[in-house]
Protein backbone atom coordinates (compact mmCIF):
# COMPACT_ATOMS: atom_id res chain seq x y z
CA UNK A 1 0.00 0.00 0.00
CA UNK A 2 2.77 2.44 0.72
CA UNK A 3 4.75 2.08 -2.21
CA UNK A 4 1.55 2.38 -4.52
CA UNK A 5 0.91 5.81 -2.81
CA UNK A 6 4.77 7.07 -3.14
CA UNK A 7 4.03 6.02 -6.45
CA UNK A 8 0.99 8.01 -7.25
CA UNK A 9 2.83 11.28 -6.26
CA UNK A 10 3.18 13.38 -9.40
CA UNK A 11 6.49 13.82 -10.32
CA UNK A 12 6.51 15.59 -13.32
CA UNK A 13 5.69 19.32 -13.58
CA UNK A 14 2.40 20.16 -13.68
CA UNK A 15 2.40 23.93 -14.20
CA UNK A 16 1.98 24.66 -18.33
CA UNK A 17 5.05 26.04 -19.93
CA UNK A 18 3.46 29.45 -20.59
CA UNK A 19 3.44 30.46 -16.72
CA UNK A 20 7.06 30.11 -16.15
CA UNK A 21 8.68 33.22 -14.68
CA UNK A 22 5.56 35.21 -14.41
CA UNK A 23 4.14 33.50 -11.27
CA UNK A 24 5.56 37.08 -9.39
CA UNK A 25 3.22 39.81 -9.27
CA UNK A 26 3.84 43.23 -7.64
CA UNK A 27 0.38 43.21 -6.31
CA UNK A 28 0.42 40.55 -4.53
CA UNK A 29 3.42 41.61 -2.18
CA UNK A 30 2.52 44.75 -1.84
CA UNK A 31 -1.02 44.97 -1.12
CA UNK A 32 -0.28 42.66 1.77
CA UNK A 33 2.37 44.53 2.91
CA UNK A 34 0.27 47.42 3.10
CA UNK A 35 -2.84 45.80 4.73
CA UNK A 36 0.23 45.04 7.28
CA UNK A 37 1.52 47.87 8.02
CA UNK A 38 0.27 50.98 6.78
CA UNK A 39 -1.25 53.86 7.96
CA UNK A 40 -1.96 55.23 4.94
CA UNK A 41 -2.13 53.31 1.73
CA UNK A 42 -1.39 55.28 -1.51
CA UNK A 43 -0.05 52.33 -3.19
CA UNK A 44 -2.79 50.32 -4.93
CA UNK A 45 -4.93 52.42 -7.83
CA UNK A 46 -8.20 52.79 -6.21
CA UNK A 47 -10.45 55.58 -4.84
CA UNK A 48 -11.24 55.26 -1.28
CA UNK A 49 -14.00 58.37 -1.50
CA UNK A 50 -17.68 56.68 -3.01
CA UNK A 51 -18.99 56.35 -6.43
CA UNK A 52 -20.98 59.17 -7.47
CA UNK A 53 -24.84 59.43 -5.61
CA UNK A 54 -26.52 58.85 -8.95
CA UNK A 55 -24.88 55.43 -9.17
CA UNK A 56 -25.05 54.13 -6.01
CA UNK A 57 -28.79 55.11 -5.98
CA UNK A 58 -29.04 53.23 -9.56
CA UNK A 59 -27.62 50.25 -8.37
CA UNK A 60 -30.15 50.07 -5.35
CA UNK A 61 -33.20 50.35 -7.72
CA UNK A 62 -31.81 47.68 -9.65
CA UNK A 63 -31.10 45.69 -6.80
CA UNK A 64 -34.11 45.97 -5.24
CA UNK A 65 -36.85 46.54 -8.39
CA UNK A 66 -39.30 44.36 -10.08
CA UNK A 67 -37.04 43.42 -12.89
CA UNK A 68 -36.00 40.10 -11.50
CA UNK A 69 -33.87 39.46 -14.51
CA UNK A 70 -31.07 41.54 -13.93
CA UNK A 71 -30.43 38.73 -11.27
CA UNK A 72 -29.69 35.98 -14.38
CA UNK A 73 -27.52 36.12 -17.38
CA UNK A 74 -28.14 38.48 -20.01
CA UNK A 75 -26.21 38.71 -23.16
CA UNK A 76 -22.59 37.15 -22.93
CA UNK A 77 -20.87 40.10 -24.69
CA UNK A 78 -22.58 42.83 -23.13
CA UNK A 79 -25.95 43.69 -21.43
CA UNK A 80 -28.05 45.36 -24.56
CA UNK A 81 -28.93 48.33 -22.42
CA UNK A 82 -24.84 48.97 -21.57
CA UNK A 83 -23.66 48.30 -25.81
CA UNK A 84 -26.37 50.38 -26.98
CA UNK A 85 -25.13 53.49 -24.71
CA UNK A 86 -21.60 52.80 -25.41
CA UNK A 87 -22.15 52.71 -29.11
CA UNK A 88 -24.06 55.87 -29.43
CA UNK A 89 -21.47 57.98 -26.44
CA UNK A 90 -17.91 56.68 -28.16
CA UNK A 91 -19.56 56.94 -31.60
CA UNK A 92 -20.03 60.86 -30.50
CA UNK A 93 -16.63 60.96 -29.32
CA UNK A 94 -15.36 58.91 -32.37
CA UNK A 95 -17.35 60.63 -34.89
CA UNK A 96 -18.50 57.41 -36.71
CA UNK A 97 -21.80 55.29 -36.51
CA UNK A 98 -21.28 52.43 -34.23
CA UNK A 99 -23.08 48.83 -34.35
CA UNK A 100 -23.62 48.46 -30.56
CA UNK A 101 -23.42 44.60 -31.53
CA UNK A 102 -20.49 43.83 -33.22
CA UNK A 103 -18.34 47.28 -32.46
CA UNK A 104 -18.76 47.32 -28.40
CA UNK A 105 -17.75 43.84 -25.91
CA UNK A 106 -18.51 44.03 -22.41
CA UNK A 107 -15.41 42.83 -20.07
CA UNK A 108 -14.79 41.87 -16.43
CA UNK A 109 -12.94 45.49 -16.13
CA UNK A 110 -10.82 46.44 -18.44
CA UNK A 111 -7.99 43.98 -17.29
CA UNK A 112 -10.26 40.97 -19.07
CA UNK A 113 -10.18 42.98 -21.88
CA UNK A 114 -6.53 43.16 -21.71
CA UNK A 115 -5.92 39.76 -21.59
CA UNK A 116 -8.78 38.64 -24.47
CA UNK A 117 -6.39 40.96 -27.09
CA UNK A 118 -3.49 39.27 -26.24
CA UNK A 119 -5.16 35.62 -26.16
CA UNK A 120 -6.80 36.72 -29.92
CA UNK A 121 -3.96 38.66 -31.52
CA UNK A 122 -0.59 37.62 -30.40
CA UNK A 123 0.78 34.12 -31.85
CA UNK A 124 4.07 32.00 -30.92
CA UNK A 125 6.96 34.45 -31.86
CA UNK A 126 4.70 37.47 -32.24
CA UNK A 127 6.84 40.67 -30.96
CA UNK A 128 4.69 43.07 -29.08
CA UNK A 129 6.15 46.94 -28.40
CA UNK A 130 5.60 47.83 -25.29
CA UNK A 131 5.78 51.38 -23.97
CA UNK A 132 8.14 51.95 -20.81
CA UNK A 133 7.25 52.24 -17.66
CA UNK A 134 3.73 50.49 -18.48
CA UNK A 135 1.26 48.70 -16.97
CA UNK A 136 3.01 45.67 -14.96
CA UNK A 137 0.38 43.09 -16.45
CA UNK A 138 1.17 43.93 -20.02
CA UNK A 139 4.54 41.38 -20.06
CA UNK A 140 3.41 38.68 -18.26
CA UNK A 141 0.19 38.53 -20.81
CA UNK A 142 2.19 38.74 -23.71
CA UNK A 143 4.20 36.18 -22.99
CA UNK A 144 1.69 33.73 -21.36
CA UNK A 145 0.17 34.12 -25.21
CA UNK A 146 3.62 32.90 -26.37
CA UNK A 147 4.59 35.97 -27.91
CA UNK A 148 7.72 38.58 -26.84
CA UNK A 149 7.48 41.97 -25.73
CA UNK A 150 9.66 44.24 -27.30
CA UNK A 151 10.48 47.22 -25.11
CA UNK A 152 10.76 51.13 -25.71
CA UNK A 153 11.29 53.78 -22.29
CA UNK A 154 10.35 56.98 -22.28
CA UNK A 155 12.65 58.84 -21.97
CA UNK A 156 13.16 61.79 -19.33
CA UNK A 157 14.09 65.69 -20.24
CA UNK A 158 15.13 67.60 -17.50
CA UNK A 159 12.87 70.73 -17.32
CA UNK A 160 14.38 73.99 -17.84
CA UNK A 161 14.87 76.92 -15.18
CA UNK A 162 14.69 74.73 -11.92
CA UNK A 163 11.15 74.10 -12.34
CA UNK A 164 9.56 70.51 -11.42
CA UNK A 165 9.33 67.87 -13.85
CA UNK A 166 5.99 67.19 -15.27
CA UNK A 167 4.91 63.79 -17.24
CA UNK A 168 4.97 65.73 -20.29
CA UNK A 169 8.92 65.82 -19.84
CA UNK A 170 9.30 61.67 -20.19
CA UNK A 171 9.46 61.51 -24.12
CA UNK A 172 9.53 58.65 -26.85
CA UNK A 173 12.93 58.72 -29.08
CA UNK A 174 11.18 58.86 -32.89
CA UNK A 175 14.66 57.16 -34.01
CA UNK A 176 14.19 54.47 -31.30
CA UNK A 177 10.38 53.44 -31.64
CA UNK A 178 10.86 53.30 -35.36
CA UNK A 179 13.50 50.67 -34.94
CA UNK A 180 11.54 48.40 -32.67
CA UNK A 181 9.30 47.80 -36.01
CA UNK A 182 10.08 44.75 -37.79
CA UNK A 183 8.28 42.41 -39.71
CA UNK A 184 7.64 40.16 -36.55
CA UNK A 185 5.57 43.34 -34.68
CA UNK A 186 2.10 42.27 -34.25
CA UNK A 187 0.81 44.72 -31.97
CA UNK A 188 2.11 48.46 -29.88
CA UNK A 189 0.21 48.43 -26.45
CA UNK A 190 -0.47 52.16 -26.18
CA UNK A 191 -1.87 53.66 -22.62
CA UNK A 192 -2.82 56.92 -22.59
CA UNK A 193 -3.38 58.87 -19.82
CA UNK A 194 -0.24 56.44 -18.88
CA UNK A 195 -0.25 54.49 -15.65
CA UNK A 196 2.33 54.77 -13.58
CA UNK A 197 3.53 58.59 -15.07
CA UNK A 198 0.15 59.57 -16.05
CA UNK A 199 1.43 61.12 -19.46
CA UNK A 200 -1.36 62.34 -21.99
CA UNK A 201 0.43 61.04 -25.20
CA UNK A 202 0.08 64.58 -27.76
CA UNK A 203 -1.18 64.42 -30.78
CA UNK A 204 2.35 64.65 -32.48
CA UNK A 205 3.58 61.48 -30.55
CA UNK A 206 0.88 59.44 -31.62
CA UNK A 207 0.30 60.59 -35.04
CA UNK A 208 4.19 59.14 -35.18
CA UNK A 209 2.81 55.93 -33.15
CA UNK A 210 -0.22 55.89 -35.48
CA UNK A 211 2.37 56.13 -39.06
CA UNK A 212 4.76 53.16 -37.59
CA UNK A 213 1.24 50.89 -37.58
CA UNK A 214 0.03 51.71 -40.88
CA UNK A 215 3.37 51.29 -42.54
CA UNK A 216 3.81 48.42 -40.69
CA UNK A 217 0.31 46.72 -41.03
CA UNK A 218 0.36 46.52 -36.76
CA UNK A 219 -2.39 46.26 -34.29
CA UNK A 220 -3.07 48.52 -31.44
CA UNK A 221 -3.92 48.02 -28.65
CA UNK A 222 -5.49 51.49 -26.56
CA UNK A 223 -5.85 51.18 -23.07
CA UNK A 224 -7.54 54.40 -22.11
CA UNK A 225 -8.90 53.58 -18.46
CA UNK A 226 -8.28 56.99 -17.77
CA UNK A 227 -9.52 59.21 -20.55
CA UNK A 228 -12.02 61.20 -18.36
CA UNK A 229 -9.25 61.89 -15.80
CA UNK A 230 -6.99 64.43 -17.54
CA UNK A 231 -5.79 67.39 -15.70
CA UNK A 232 -4.61 71.19 -16.78
CA UNK A 233 -6.97 71.88 -19.45
CA UNK A 234 -5.19 68.87 -21.82
CA UNK A 235 -6.46 66.98 -24.24
CA UNK A 236 -7.32 63.23 -24.35
CA UNK A 237 -6.75 62.39 -28.46
CA UNK A 238 -7.93 58.79 -29.18
CA UNK A 239 -5.72 57.10 -31.42
CA UNK A 240 -9.03 55.44 -33.04
CA UNK A 241 -9.83 58.67 -34.46
CA UNK A 242 -6.21 59.37 -36.50
CA UNK A 243 -6.35 58.77 -40.69
CA UNK A 244 -5.93 54.30 -40.41
CA UNK A 245 -6.72 53.65 -37.32
CA UNK A 246 -9.94 52.87 -36.52
CA UNK A 247 -9.39 49.39 -38.17
CA UNK A 248 -6.48 48.74 -36.62
CA UNK A 249 -7.51 49.50 -33.14
CA UNK A 250 -9.14 47.59 -29.97
CA UNK A 251 -9.82 50.49 -27.54
CA UNK A 252 -10.08 49.28 -23.71
CA UNK A 253 -12.01 51.67 -21.06
CA UNK A 254 -13.12 51.12 -17.80
CA UNK A 255 -16.23 51.84 -15.52
CA UNK A 256 -13.89 51.25 -12.45
CA UNK A 257 -11.86 54.57 -13.10
CA UNK A 258 -14.63 56.10 -14.98
CA UNK A 259 -17.56 56.15 -12.16
CA UNK A 260 -14.84 55.63 -9.24
CA UNK A 261 -16.55 51.91 -8.85
CA UNK A 262 -13.72 50.01 -9.13
CA UNK A 263 -14.25 46.75 -7.38
CA UNK A 264 -17.50 46.66 -10.06
CA UNK A 265 -15.39 45.22 -12.39
CA UNK A 266 -17.36 46.27 -15.54
CA UNK A 267 -15.07 47.39 -18.45
CA UNK A 268 -15.58 47.28 -22.24
CA UNK A 269 -13.71 47.14 -25.93
CA UNK A 270 -14.55 49.26 -28.95
CA UNK A 271 -13.04 48.30 -32.33
CA UNK A 272 -14.42 47.21 -35.83
CA UNK A 273 -15.94 43.84 -35.82
CA UNK A 274 -12.52 42.24 -37.79
CA UNK A 275 -11.28 42.31 -34.73
CA UNK A 276 -13.81 42.15 -31.68
CA UNK A 277 -14.99 38.67 -33.39
CA UNK A 278 -11.70 37.28 -32.19
CA UNK A 279 -12.15 39.03 -28.68
CA UNK A 280 -15.76 36.92 -28.75
CA UNK A 281 -14.04 33.35 -28.74
CA UNK A 282 -11.17 34.13 -25.79
CA UNK A 283 -13.98 35.63 -23.80
CA UNK A 284 -16.76 32.82 -24.76
CA UNK A 285 -14.24 30.44 -23.95
CA UNK A 286 -13.21 31.68 -20.56
CA UNK A 287 -15.29 33.93 -18.34
CA UNK A 288 -17.88 34.19 -20.66
CA UNK A 289 -20.30 36.26 -18.88
CA UNK A 290 -19.79 39.55 -16.81
CA UNK A 291 -22.22 40.81 -13.95
CA UNK A 292 -25.86 41.88 -15.25
CA UNK A 293 -26.85 44.26 -12.86
CA UNK A 294 -23.54 46.34 -12.62
CA UNK A 295 -23.30 46.65 -16.50
CA UNK A 296 -27.05 47.86 -15.92
CA UNK A 297 -25.76 50.35 -13.56
CA UNK A 298 -23.44 51.74 -15.54
CA UNK A 299 -25.42 51.76 -18.76
CA UNK A 300 -27.43 54.22 -16.23
CA UNK A 301 -24.68 56.39 -15.78
CA UNK A 302 -23.72 56.41 -19.26
CA UNK A 303 -27.19 57.53 -20.36
CA UNK A 304 -26.93 60.34 -17.72
CA UNK A 305 -23.43 61.20 -19.04
CA UNK A 306 -24.31 61.44 -22.72
CA UNK A 307 -27.46 63.51 -22.25
CA UNK A 308 -25.05 65.76 -19.69
CA UNK A 309 -22.45 65.52 -21.81
CA UNK A 310 -20.02 68.61 -21.84
CA UNK A 311 -21.89 70.37 -19.13
CA UNK A 312 -20.34 71.53 -15.90
CA UNK A 313 -22.78 68.95 -14.15
CA UNK A 314 -21.62 65.88 -16.26
CA UNK A 315 -19.68 63.67 -14.00
CA UNK A 316 -16.79 62.93 -16.49
CA UNK A 317 -16.32 67.34 -15.93
CA UNK A 318 -16.04 67.08 -11.75
CA UNK A 319 -14.10 64.50 -11.03
CA UNK A 320 -11.19 65.81 -13.06
CA UNK A 321 -11.69 68.93 -10.95
CA UNK A 322 -12.08 67.17 -7.98
CA UNK A 323 -9.00 65.32 -9.04
CA UNK A 324 -6.51 67.88 -10.41
CA UNK A 325 -6.83 69.43 -6.39
CA UNK A 326 -5.93 66.50 -4.72
CA UNK A 327 -2.92 66.33 -7.50
CA UNK A 328 -1.86 69.88 -6.73
CA UNK A 329 -2.11 69.08 -2.77
CA UNK A 330 0.23 66.18 -2.92
CA UNK A 331 2.92 67.69 -5.81
CA UNK A 332 2.96 70.59 -2.51
CA UNK A 333 3.33 68.09 0.03
CA UNK A 334 6.25 65.89 -1.44
CA UNK A 335 8.01 68.71 -3.24
CA UNK A 336 8.14 70.35 0.70
CA UNK A 337 9.87 67.78 2.29
CA UNK A 338 12.47 66.93 -0.56
CA UNK A 339 10.64 63.83 -2.46
CA UNK A 340 10.88 65.93 -6.03
CA UNK A 341 7.39 65.04 -7.36
CA UNK A 342 6.47 64.47 -11.43
CA UNK A 343 3.93 66.32 -12.41
CA UNK A 344 1.35 63.64 -13.72
CA UNK A 345 -0.87 65.13 -16.80
CA UNK A 346 -3.92 62.64 -15.97
CA UNK A 347 -4.74 59.39 -14.16
CA UNK A 348 -4.80 58.94 -10.42
CA UNK A 349 -0.97 58.35 -10.00
CA UNK A 350 2.10 60.47 -9.25
CA UNK A 351 5.62 59.55 -9.05
CA UNK A 352 8.43 61.23 -7.08
CA UNK A 353 12.25 61.19 -7.08
CA UNK A 354 13.51 59.52 -3.74
CA UNK A 355 17.19 59.96 -4.32
CA UNK A 356 17.76 62.84 -1.07
CA UNK A 357 16.05 60.06 1.33
CA UNK A 358 18.86 58.17 0.01
CA UNK A 359 20.78 58.32 3.17
CA UNK A 360 17.61 56.91 5.09
CA UNK A 361 17.58 53.69 3.05
CA UNK A 362 21.51 52.97 2.09
CA UNK A 363 21.99 51.09 -0.84
CA UNK A 364 22.90 47.22 -0.55
CA UNK A 365 25.48 46.53 -3.05
CA UNK A 366 25.09 44.07 -5.55
CA UNK A 367 21.67 43.34 -4.41
CA UNK A 368 18.89 42.12 -7.09
CA UNK A 369 16.03 43.86 -5.85
CA UNK A 370 16.26 47.46 -7.14
CA UNK A 371 16.87 50.39 -4.85
CA UNK A 372 13.19 51.99 -5.20
CA UNK A 373 11.47 48.62 -4.10
CA UNK A 374 13.34 47.94 -1.12
CA UNK A 375 13.07 51.85 -0.13
CA UNK A 376 9.17 51.38 -0.36
CA UNK A 377 9.21 48.45 1.64
CA UNK A 378 11.12 49.75 4.26
CA UNK A 379 8.85 53.05 4.11
CA UNK A 380 5.37 51.03 4.65
CA UNK A 381 7.62 49.21 7.29
CA UNK A 382 8.71 52.62 9.30
CA UNK A 383 6.59 55.29 8.16
CA UNK A 384 3.42 53.40 7.69
CA UNK A 385 3.19 55.09 4.47
CA UNK A 386 2.14 52.84 1.32
CA UNK A 387 3.54 53.34 -2.42
CA UNK A 388 4.49 51.39 -5.33
CA UNK A 389 8.17 51.30 -6.55
CA UNK A 390 8.77 52.86 -10.57
CA UNK A 391 10.74 49.76 -11.06
CA UNK A 392 7.73 47.44 -10.82
CA UNK A 393 6.48 48.93 -14.04
CA UNK A 394 9.64 48.02 -16.10
CA UNK A 395 11.06 44.96 -17.71
CA UNK A 396 13.55 43.06 -15.96
CA UNK A 397 16.62 44.68 -17.69
CA UNK A 398 15.45 48.03 -17.34
CA UNK A 399 14.33 47.87 -13.61
CA UNK A 400 17.77 49.57 -12.65
CA UNK A 401 17.74 52.31 -14.70
CA UNK A 402 14.79 54.03 -12.90
CA UNK A 403 15.28 52.44 -9.96
CA UNK A 404 14.83 55.92 -7.71
CA UNK A 405 11.32 56.81 -8.15
CA UNK A 406 7.97 55.75 -6.60
CA UNK A 407 4.28 56.16 -7.57
CA UNK A 408 1.74 57.55 -5.15
CA UNK A 409 -2.19 57.17 -5.93
CA UNK A 410 -3.82 60.45 -5.10
CA UNK A 411 -7.00 59.58 -5.60
CA UNK A 412 -8.01 59.35 -2.12
CA UNK A 413 -10.29 61.79 0.69
CA UNK A 414 -8.85 64.97 1.73
CA UNK A 415 -8.38 62.87 4.99
CA UNK A 416 -6.22 60.46 3.62
CA UNK A 417 -4.12 62.79 1.76
CA UNK A 418 -3.44 65.08 5.07
CA UNK A 419 -2.70 61.79 6.89
CA UNK A 420 -0.04 61.23 4.60
CA UNK A 421 1.44 64.71 4.36
CA UNK A 422 1.36 64.07 8.55
CA UNK A 423 3.45 60.98 7.77
CA UNK A 424 5.91 63.12 5.57
CA UNK A 425 6.53 66.41 7.84
CA UNK A 426 7.03 64.26 10.63
CA UNK A 427 9.87 62.61 9.12
CA UNK A 428 11.20 65.77 7.36
CA UNK A 429 11.54 67.10 10.99
CA UNK A 430 13.15 63.87 11.63
CA UNK A 431 15.82 64.08 9.02
CA UNK A 432 17.01 68.10 9.69
CA UNK A 433 16.85 67.67 13.87
CA UNK A 434 20.47 67.13 15.11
Amino acid sequence: FLSLSSQAKMSRPVQARRLEGIDKNIWVEFVKLAATYSKVNLGQGFPDFPPPDFLKEAFVRALSGENHMLHQYTRAFGHPPLVKVLAQFFGKLLGRDLDPMTNVMVTVGAYQALFCCFQAFVDEGDEVIIIEPFFDCYEPMVRMAGGTPVFVPLRPKAPKDGKLMSSADWQLDPAELTSKFSKRTKAIVLNSPNNPLGKVFSRGELELIADLCVKHDVLCISDEVYEWLVYDGKEHVRIASLQGMWDRTVIIGSAGKTFSATGWKVGWTVGPSRLLQHLHTVHQNSVYHCATVAQEVVAQGFQRELELYGKPESYFIQLPKELQQKRDWLVQSLDAVGMKPIVPEGTYFLVADISEFKSDVPDVPNSDEPYDSRFAKWMVKNKGLAAIPLSAFYCGAHKNNYNHFIRFCFAKEEATLKAANDILQKWKREKTSP
